[in-house]
C-alpha cells in the first residue's frame, strides 16, 4: 500500500485492497461546538463514484451533525487500521434517504462485511464524496 497521500480517485491497488477486506472503520462528524464525534461504523469506498458510504439510522446523532451542516455537507473522515496498516478518506458528507441509494448502500455494505444488513425502514446512507485520502502500511 501506498504511504501518504493517495488519489481518492484512483488509489494503487494495494489501498483499494485494504478498503475491500472486512473491517471495523470510524466515522468523525463534529458537533455543533466543534469538538469531534468519533464512532465505530461499516464503511464502503467506491472510487469509481469519489464516494464513501456508511448505512444507519437516520435519528443517530452522526446524521445531525451532517444535517446540521446544511446543503453544503459535513465535513467528515472515515478510517480504519490494522496493525501498523492504515487508511484514511475524508471529504464532504451528505444524507441520502432515497430507497434506491440506501438499497445500493445495503448492497455495498453486505458485499464487504459479508451479512446483509436487518430491515430497518428508519435506514439512510451517509454518502462522504471524496476530497482526500490517505493512508500507510
Amino acid at each position: 500500500m501506498s504511504a501518504y497521500p493517495v488519489d481518492p480517485y484512483d488509489p494503487d491497488p494495494a489501498y483499494l485492497a485494504f478498503w475491500r477486506e472486512r473491517h471495523l472503520c470510524t466515522l468523525t462528524t463534529l458537533r455543533a461546538d466543534g469538538s469531534p464525534h468519533v464512532v465505530p461504523v461499516g464503511v464502503t469506498y467506491d472510487p469509481e463514484a469519489g464516494l464513501a458510504r456508511v448505512i444507519t439510522n437516520k435519528s443517530s446523532a452522526k446524521v445531525g451533525h451532517v444535517l446540521a451542516a446544511g446543503a453544503q455537507g459535513a465535513r467528515v473522515s472515515v478510517c480504519q487500521v490494522d496493525g501498523r496498516r492504515w487508511a484514511t478518506l475524508e471529504g464532504r458528507a451528505r444524507i441520502a434517504a432515497e430507497p434506491a441509494r440506501v438499497a445500493d448502500a445495503e448492497r455495498r455494505y453486505a458485499e464487504r462485511y459479508g451479512r446483509v444488513p436487518s430491515p430497518n425502514p428508519d435506514r439512510v446512507a451517509i454518502e462522504i464524496t471524496l476530497t482526500s485520502a490517505m493512508g500507510h502500511g
